[in-house]
């Protein structure tokens, strides 16, 4: 869209995270809550996105994957200030801008493109996102005059009498014309309160002014789900968690036991394939067609796993290639490999990828056979067809040709090229 662009908040410190990590680094489903954000701003074609940074602005610019412009908010006086701190890039603009909250990973793009798209229909000064909850405590009040307009947003701490009873908040989305916007912000006044500038606010100011303000009511009030403390975050992975199986199960994914299955946003897993009890799929997870994983099995970033392989119980994989129609059924660990396709992987069989200075390659060809309990130590490669006896350690550098043989500790060679 070129006439929009999104200014993201992102400067406060999360003190009741008590961490380290700014809060809007915090993982949900293996993705940092503030890229959900910038994703959706990205999705809706925001034609630039600004970050207001505050707390380890640095630590969190190094974590985003798409290009953003970076804004320093010196002093945290509150979200209008914060949005005010990026006012010098918007002096020439004249067209929408699009305000998020960093730290709501739940919202939906579908969501917010609606509140884009009644905004441009409108043309009002300020559209904003609603929900209506049966417990609105520590959320902003909608207040709506007799008309069912809406008269202004009443803080949680500011509220009194009958508006602390109003289930309908505030959501924290909003898309304003720049002009208006920057206009309104320097007209506000610090809460005394709360020794901040409050960015809602800027509808009671368009309202006092005969200004048209509109209003999205979603579906979804999970969608406003601030994370503020660690119990926040388990619930926000809790919705993440289950709306990424349900969007799996829809592509033809068969999930047996969602309560027990955990797989990271960003893993894309092909129809027809199963997925067993107990399993945890990490972010940057690949996994082709018709394949069987778990139960208890644990795919890690970087694994690319192709159609009809079968990975069974109690199996890792960590930054492996798999080929098809390959078999790991038991207690076996792949790290830092590159599998063919018609491999036997026995049970026990573990690649020792790491020598206490870096990870090693392993390679196994096509139509390789690993007997149970063998040991690969890295860099070693499998030929095609080769066999490994079980209880084997194949050491580091070893190369076993095409269709041969190997067994013992360590391997040795006991018939070549015999295997067709």
């Amino acid at each position: 869209m070129k006439n929009l662009r999104t200014i993201i908040l992102a400067a406060g410190k999360g003190t009741r995270m008590k961490s380290d990590v700014p809060k809007v680094l915090h993982p949900v489903c293996g993705k940092p809550i503030i890229q959900y954000i910038v994703d959706v701003s990205q999705s809706i074609g925001s034609l630039k996105t600004y970050v207001v940074f505050g707390h380890k602005s640095d630590i969190v610019k190094e974590a985003l994957t798409y290009p953003i412009v970076a804004v320093e908010q010196p002093k945290l006086l509150g979200t209008a200030d914060a949005v005010k701190c990026a006012e010098n890039y918007f002096k020439s603009f004249r067209g929408d801008v699009l305000i998020l909250c960093g730290d709501t990973p739940l919202l939906d793009k579908a969501t917010v493109k609606r509140v884009v798209q009644k905004h441009k229909k409108s043309k009002a000064a300020c559209t904003f996102l609603t929900a209506v909850v049966h417990n609105s405590k520590g959320y902003g009040r909608i207040i709506r005059g007799e008309n069912g307009g809406v008269v202004a947003i009443r803080e949680d701490k500011d509220a009194a009498g009958y508006e602390r009873n109003i289930a309908e908040i505030n959501v924290g989305v909003y898309c304003c014309q720049s002009k208006e916007l920057f206009k309104a912000l320097k007209a506000l006044k610090m809460n005394e309160k709360k020794k901040e500038f409050y960015l809602t606010d800027i509808v009671e100011f368009f309202f006092e002014n005969g200004q048209k303000v509109e209003t999205v009511e979603t579906e979804n009030p999970a969608e406003g789900l601030g994370i503020n403390t660690r119990e926040d975050l388990a619930v926000a992975e809790n919705f993440m968690r289950r709306k990424i199986l349900s969007n799996l199960m829809i592509e033809g994914v068969t999930i047996v036991d969602p309560g027990t299955t955990y797989i990271d946003a960003g893993a894309k897993i092909g129809s027809d394939t199963v997925i067993y009890p107990h399993t945890f799929i990490e972010s940057n997870v690949r996994v082709g067609k018709n394949c069987r994983i778990g139960p208890f099995a644990r795919l890690r970033q970087g694994t690319k796993i192709s159609d009809k392989v079968e990975i069974g119980n109690f199996t890792e994989i960590s930054r492996t290639k798999i080929g098809s129609k390959t078999f790991m059924k038991h207690f076996s660990y792949l790290g830092d490999s590159l599998v063919g396709a018609n491999v036997n992987i026995g049970a026990g069989v573990i690649t020792a990828n790491f020598d206490g200075q870096q990870k090693n390659t392993t390679r196994i060809d096509d139509g390789a056979f690993i007997g149970s309990d063998s040991v690969l130590v890295a860099p070693v490669r499998i030929g095609k067809k080769a066999v490994i006896g079980a209880g084997s350690v194949v050491t580091k550098g070893k190369v076993i040709p095409d269709g041969s043989v190997a067994f013992g500790v360590p391997a040795k060679i006991i018939l070549k090229e015999k295997r067709k």
